[in-house]
């Protein structure tokens, strides 16, 4: 994520300046985070809860980390045996700095993309993903909007999984059709939930310019 959603969040365990990974190939390493206001990680208690809903299906997966921020989710993905991630991220602080990261993690199959996440689901995506990861700023309440273009975009494989972060007090997103939660549990005042897709691709649908 690239700002931070309230100021009471309570679930995070990394100090400030500095992520941890949890687990897997880079378990314990300490990487940077942007000096940018309210740039958080999402809290390493929520990261470990997913990746274990995750677990062993990361292997391999193609992951897109939408509204990427200090990429915890991502690099997470890539530790645990995940075969890419593609960061999207509109600070151009938070970028570079998450450029930098992947390089000195060696993370060869990372891409990063300075674009706002809107623009790069209409515009840009031109690739097939088995996994989402989906935090926007909590005050966007965007993510029935994000679900739409996700599943409007064509950027999805069949039977991808999405995951969804927001605050608590929020109403759940309606999904598209077709699309099911699975996995639904809070930390703090944080909801997060794994939703399943169908098992068939979308079909992009073109998008007129702006």
């Amino acid at each position: 994520m690239a700002r931070q959603k309230n100021s009471s969040r309570t679930t995070r365990a990394s100090s400030p300046g500095r992520l941890r990974i949890v687990a897997g190939k880079w378990r314990s390493r300490l990487v940077n985070i942007a000096d940018v206001p309210g740039l958080r990680p999402t809290a390493e208690r929520i990261r470990e809860t997913l990746f274990n809903w995750l677990a062993p299906q990361i292997h391999g997966k193609r992951c897109l980390d939408l509204f990427a921020g200090t990429g915890a989710l991502g690099l997470e993905a890539l530790s645990r045996g995940a075969a890419s991630v593609t960061f999207v991220e509109k600070s151009r602080d938070a970028a570079t700095m998450l450029r930098q990261v992947c390089a000195e993690l060696g993370a060869s199959t990372a891409k990063v993309r300075r674009d706002d996440a809107f623009h790069w689901l209409r515009s840009v995506c031109d690739e097939r993903f088995d996994l989402v990861f989906l935090d926007p700023p909590f005050a966007d309440d965007s993510l029935v909007d994000l679900c739409r273009l996700l599943s409007e975009s064509g950027c999805l494989s069949a039977g991808a999984q999405i995951y969804l972060e927001q605050e608590k007090s929020q109403a759940p997103p309606e999904l598209p059709q077709g699309w099911t939660v699975g996995r639904e549990k809070t930390a703090g005042n944080v909801r997060y939930s794994m939703v399943e897709t169908p098992a068939r691709s979308a079909t992009r649908r073109p998008y007129s310019k702006e």
